[in-house]
């Protein structure tokens, strides 16, 4: 099986989520995703209380050989058992499969940062906001899905999200194949690429070719 490997990077309420949930839906069925959330490291031994000051926009806060080896592995077939993160307690709760697929989408704010995850893409995808909108959005997430305040929200953006955005994430849009903005200015380069990756897969599935990716 051929795959082909889809980077989407952005700074934290861009819009990833949504374009790849767009891609998932318009290409159901030939598709797997792989989440850089749910391979934050496990803080189990980290008292309770501590936890919440954790910066969690650092590079370091993500256990990146394991996010890379999953790639790796469903570029070459193989499933995967990737991690299952509880966000309220910043700890992991177990593991989900993830089979191969011809189309792999890999999402989340650093996935171009690591040289070694974004040399394992074919194609590399920046999704651009503005700070403002990226703040409204993330706020309305971690109110309604992570029990959090919009008071802390807002803390941990100002201290931490922007200050890390700015030093490694930002860069990452030197890497980008293609910047989408990440809301309806951004149609016409979701559409192009959404074709792109629409071409791909035609193409795949007419050769049937074995998967000779290094």
């Amino acid at each position: 099986m051929q795959t082909l490997c889809v980077g989407v990077a952005g700074g934290s309420g861009s819009g990833k989520t949504t374009l790849v949930r767009r891609l998932s839906d318009l290409f159901s069925g030939d598709v797997a995703l792989l989440e850089q959330d749910a391979y934050y490291q496990d803080r189990s031994s980290v008292a309770a209380k501590d936890r919440p000051s954790i910066n969690f926009d650092h590079p370091d806060a993500i256990e990146a050989d394991l996010l890379v080896d999953h790639v790796r592995a469903l570029r070459f077939g193989a499933p995967v058992e990737a991690p299952v993160y509880d966000f309220v307690t910043h700890t992991r709760c177990g593991t989900r499969k993830i089979s191969p697929a011809p189309i792999l989408l890999v999402e989340g704010i650093l996935v171009l940062h690591w040289p070694d995850l974004r040399h394992l893409m074919d194609v590399t995808v920046f999704v651009d906001q503005t700070q403002e909108a990226r703040l409204g959005r993330r706020t309305a997430r971690d109110v309604a899905e992570r029990g959090r305040t919009a008071e802390s929200v807002a803390q941990q953006f100002a201290g931490s999200t922007v200050p890390m955005h700015d030093i490694f994430v930002e860069p990452c849009k030197e890497y980008a194949l293609w910047i989408v903005k990440g809301d309806a200015s951004g149609e016409e380069q979701f559409c192009k690429l959404a074709e792109y990756i629409r071409r791909w897969l035609m193409t795949a599935k007419m050769s049937g070719l074995p998967n000779t990716q290094a």
